[in-house]
């Protein structure tokens, strides 16, 4: 027995609770199937995974191309509103792809946004044939690239930054052009950060849900949900995510390793920071145009498309509860927030004073949380405390505990921590690490408790990150589409929810409101945190 048990335990029950739904999934694969499941596995089930990894493919293609080119022109190149796009671009963090995806059907749909445009323009005429019309497949790679691009500007572009400028002077030297220079020293020496960036966009692509279920495009996520919910089959739906949570984990290792060799990109002694090329004429009409089409398509295009219905149709207004959806939202906001600040401060206060290895340990296996797809949560959440439930009440005269889990803000609050544990933890602890031990040893000596220590000096000094990680976490769950409509109470909506029930009804100018008050309040969540996301020590 330890002196600090406490923490050792602490840290046990969380892991365990993290690997709750990995368990269950995992368990669920080897149990008796159903008729559904086979006729699955023998019809539609490799249409799933191949729509799945043909959406991949080009996701990855498109968010490197988009990402890699603009933290290029904003990191190396001077020109007109450069300063502007650097953090500009990150605001499409504010547009989850669902979102992108009402947009994209709403312009382009017979007698749609395009269609008005073009009869304001050249007046009326039946334009709907030289409209184009994107199938499900490419819309659905357009709208998530979109969205998730961000991931890979954001960690390149901070790759960028540490590029000594002496890299770029012996290119220089060697008689390299612009374009051998890029391909040879600066593309290659941020080649971790863009693997990294590129493998959270392909975690996120494979758990995407609301996208791929509107354009009705057939995913191992769709088959999950479908399975659960029009065919009442919750063990076909764990035996998909089985399959599904294979890939993510595959795509996690990847992600972490090329976490920790991006280690390198730290300057050190002789580290010149780059000097930007000013460009002038075409060079930089080129350069702005391409970032201001990226930020246009990306953000300034679903904004104004929400707008644009909202305005049209006013009637909408009259329908939907704003204020009860603001409520719920910032009810859900709040309490996920103060659990998730709560438990992340006390597990890396426990860590800080014990130092167990096997602490860390446990603690780094809590952190795989965030690499669990919402639609699996959601699902595993339901198979466990189902079958919990069942065994309770078999074995006692106790009536049915699943209600106390599923379909309660509890359960809610309960599956986000698991899903936002680890942005929590490593906000935190990315800040701790930089509290000098010392300063716990002079506390000591001036009387102080470690409770007393942990309050007046640790928290103060952590103050201006708490507020960040609540920021961080607040955009997360704000953006939250299938653990909020899979457990949510009944007759409980967010504004994700709201938006994605009126699209999947067909009533996409009902869905515009819920939307923009979705995307108000991320951009001013992201505005808020831009700072600190483009910091060249983040």
């Amino acid at each position: 027995m330890t002196k600090y048990n406490i923490w050792f335990f602490g840290s046990l029950l969380i892991a365990t609770v993290v690997a709750l739904p990995i368990i269950t999934v995992f368990f669920s694969f080897f149990s008796e199937t159903s008729n559904y499941f086979q006729v699955l596995k023998n019809t539609f089930l490799f249409d799933y995974i191949l729509n799945s990894f043909l959406i991949l493919f080009f996701v990855l293609i498109i968010t490197f191309f988009l990402g890699v080119s603009c933290a290029y022109f904003v990191s190396f190149y001077e020109f007109p509103l450069s300063n502007f796009f650097s953090w500009a671009l990150i605001l499409a963090f504010a547009i989850p792809s669902y979102i992108f995806a009402f947009s994209i059907i709403a312009f382009f749909e017979n007698y749609g946004t395009a269609f008005s445009i073009l009869t304001l323009l050249f007046g009326e005429y039946n334009y709907n044939p030289i409209i184009p019309k994107l199938d499900g497949m490419i819309g659905s790679i357009i709208a998530i690239s979109f969205s998730l691009f961000p991931y890979v500007y954001v960690l390149t572009r901070s790759s960028f930054f540490f590029q000594s400028n002496n890299y770029i002077e012996v290119g220089k030297n060697l008689g390299l052009s612009e374009k051998e220079t890029f391909a040879k020293i600066i593309l290659p020496s941020a080649r971790p950060a863009i693997i990294a960036g590129l493998s959270l966009v392909a975690m996120e692509c494979l758990s995407d849900f609301g996208t791929v279920s509107f354009f009705s495009v057939s995913t191992l996520t769709t088959g999950i949900y479908n399975s659960w919910l029009s065919f009442d089959d919750l063990n076909s739906a764990n035996q998909i995510s089985f399959i599904l949570l294979l890939f993510i984990l595959i795509l996690l290792s990847i992600e972490i390793h090329s976490r920790k060799e991006a280690k390198y990109h730290q300057p050190g002694r002789g580290f010149k920071p780059i000097n930007k090329i000013k460009l002038s004429g075409k060079k930089a009409l080129f350069a702005f145009m391409f970032c201001s089409l990226v930020l246009l398509i990306s953000f300034i295009f679903p904004v104004s498309q929400m707008i644009y219905w909202s305005v049209k149709f006013p009637k909408y207004i009259q329908d939907i509860d704003i204020f009860k959806i603001n409520l719920n939202t910032l009810k859900l906001v709040c309490l996920a927030s103060l659990v998730l600040v709560s438990i992340s401060l006390l597990i890396n206060y426990g860590s800080r004073i014990s130092k167990s290895k096997i602490l860390n340990y446990l603690t780094n296996f809590s952190l795989s949380g965030y690499a669990i797809p919402g639609i699996i949560l959601a699902v595993a959440f339901i198979t466990l405390f189902s079958n919990i439930s069942d065994l309770i009440t078999n074995n006692t005269n106790l009536g049915s505990t699943k209600k106390i889990f599923i379909g309660s803000i509890f359960g809610l609050v309960l599956a986000y921590f698991i899903r936002f544990f680890s942005l929590s933890f490593n906000g935190i602890k990315s800040s701790y690490e930089k509290i000098n031990s010392s300063i716990d040893e002079s506390a000591y000596l001036l009387g102080y408790s470690k409770i007393k220590t942990f309050s007046l000096i640790h928290v103060p000094h952590l103050k201006s990150n708490i507020l960040l990680i609540i920021v961080l976490i607040s955009l997360e769950i704000i953006k939250e589409l299938p653990i909020t409509m899979i457990l949510r109470p009944f007759n409980f909506e967010t504004f994700a929810t709201q938006a994605y029930v009126y699209a999947s009804q067909d009533l996409l100018e009902a869905a515009a409101l819920p939307s923009l008050f979705l995307i108000f309040w991320s951009t001013i969540l992201i505005i808020f945190s831009s700072k600190y996301i483009l910091s060249s020590k983040n």
